[in-house]
Order: C-alpha cells, then sequence, then structure tokens
C-alpha cells in the first residue's frame, strides 16, 4: 500500500509543477525565436540520452571496432540520413548491432 501512495505523490507532484506552466503558455503565443528553439528540444534530449550508452562504457569513452552499439549507431545515422525513413532505419540498425556483436 505504500508504493501506491508514493506513486500518487510523485504524480501529483509532477502535475503539480507541470499544469499550471501549461494553462499559461497555451493562452499565449510563443515568440518566434522561442518555437525554433523548442524544434531542438527532442533531439538534443534523444543525443543526451543515447550518446553515453553509446560512447561510454563504465564511464570511459569506449571507441573500438568492437563497440557493437557505435557501429550499429553510425550505420543507423547513415541510413536515417540517406532514406528519411524510421522502419528502414531501426530493422538497419538492429540488424547491424546484432551481426556485429555476433562478429565479435
Amino acid at each position: 500500500m505504500n508504493e501506491f501512495w508514493l506513486l500518487f505523490g510523485m504524480a501529483v507532484a509532477t502535475m503539480a509543477t507541470r499544469i499550471p506552466v501549461l494553462i499559461t503558455l497555451s493562452r499565449r503565443e510563443l515568440p518566434s525565436g522561442v518555437r525554433r528553439g523548442l524544434h531542438y528540444v527532442p533531439p538534443a534530449v534523444l543525443a543526451a540520452i543515447i550518446a553515453p550508452i553509446v560512447l561510454l562504457d563504465e564511464g570511459k569513452p569506449y571507441l573500438a571496432l568492437d563497440n557493437a552499439m557505435l557501429v550499429a549507431s553510425l550505420i543507423a545515422v547513415l541510413i536515417s540520413w540517406r532514406t528519411k525513413n524510421l522502419l528502414l532505419t531501426i530493422v538497419v540498425g538492429m540488424a547491424a548491432f546484432l551481426a556485429w556483436r555476433a562478429l565479435f
């Protein structure tokens, strides 16, 4: 039962900090510079999550040829850049990761 109250309290705290801002901003038109800048938030957050997983091993840089995540990520970036196809990028990236891992 304590877990329920813990999750409930976390949900209330999260919503209490976000809802007032969303309500306030929903009634206003954001300046064009802010709107332009907000377009960069999702790629920046995604890069901040993925880069340490791909480039680090136990907190140290891991830029070796046997780093399957690095090789698969580079292939996925190349496929994404050339085709702009999300499904193809995911499938080829996963295949590259599994194949590279099997080789090393």
